[in-house]
């Protein structure tokens, strides 16, 4: 009676992952921040990957870890197939629910920037439904669920909008300002992000003052607090313009300094005229923030 030879044993796909994800970033720590997981576990699996081997693929070092000519000669092959299966998962993800886009972008962008434009997405295109997760960086679109990426950066991408730095407070704040040096006696509020932007304005602006005040890990917590009276916020000119227009804010000073990193946008794939991706894409990127659908 014949009898089947038990298959192979394969690798186990959570340790590969594990160690592409550790080779192409050059560190567990940063693997383990893009898989979501401990840089513990991430030792873990590598670990047991090498066990099942009976081979190291990484070398202990000083300062992190370097890969091993086993590990090099894998990683590359490693990335393109986890690129690959990423693909494969989108086509899924798209095909099953293609009215669905997902956004990824930062934090105040989602409140103070998107969010104003969605109700005009809904109406002009009712069948679409966005999806948006706030990041503080930008996804790696081959590998992460999203289907655009909507951040700050100086290249790349689709330029939806340019950006600006200029004070904004409430109008009752202004009226204490009747120069730019009278900002060494107010508060001047910033967003720990940027906290290069008063600098920057104050130096272009020509003034030689110091200027102090509270500190937000929040930059749309940073404008309710300006709108409430708390201080003078260092403004980006794409995040503001809604409590500009509707006269919660002002801009006391004149001097607007322009910046490179204007928001743009990225697609995680090519997506074919007329999908649901791409008519969010052109709707975002239209004058104004209002496109045809």
């Amino acid at each position: 009676m014949p009898v089947a030879p038990p298959p192979p044993r394969t690798l186990p796909l959570t340790a590969l992952r594990a160690f592409e994800a550790a080779a192409r970033l050059r560190g567990f720590a940063a693997a383990a921040a893009e898989l979501g997981v401990s840089p513990g576990a991430v030792t873990a699996h590598v670990k047991a990957l090498e066990e099942a081997l009976g081979a190291a693929l990484f070398q202990c070092q000083t300062k992190g870890v370097r890969l091993t000519a086993l590990g090099a000669a894998a990683a590359g092959e490693m990335t393109e197939a986890f690129d690959a299966l990423a693909r494969a998962e989108a086509v899924l993800r798209a095909k099953a629910a293609p009215q669905v886009v997902h956004v990824a972008t930062l934090p105040a962008i989602a409140q103070l920037w998107l969010s104003p434009r969605l109700p005009a997405l809904r109406a002009a295109a009712p069948e679409i439904s966005v999806s948006v997760t706030a990041l503080e960086a930008p996804p790696n679109l081959k590998r992460a669920p999203y289907d655009l990426s909507l951040f700050p950066a100086e290249t790349g991408g689709r330029l939806v909008a340019g950006d600006a730095l200029f004070p904004v407070c409430a109008p009752d704040m202004a009226a204490r300002l009747t120069s730019v040096a009278d900002l060494a006696g107010v508060p001047c509020l910033s967003d720990a992000s940027w906290a290069g932007d008063w600098a920057a304005w104050l130096a272009a602006a020509g003034a030689e003052i110091a200027v102090r005040g509270p500190v937000y890990s929040l930059y749309a917590l940073a404008v309710e607090e300006a709108v409430n009276g708390a201080g003078v916020l260092m403004g980006h000119g794409m995040l503001v313009a809604g409590p500009l227009a509707q006269g919660r804010l002002v801009a006391p000073f004149p001097q607007r300094l322009p910046v490179s990193r204007g928001l743009r946008l990225w697609s995680a794939r090519a997506v074919s005229k007329g999908s649901a991706v791409a008519r969010v894409a052109d709707f975002l990127c239209a004058p104004g923030g209002v496109g045809t659908t």
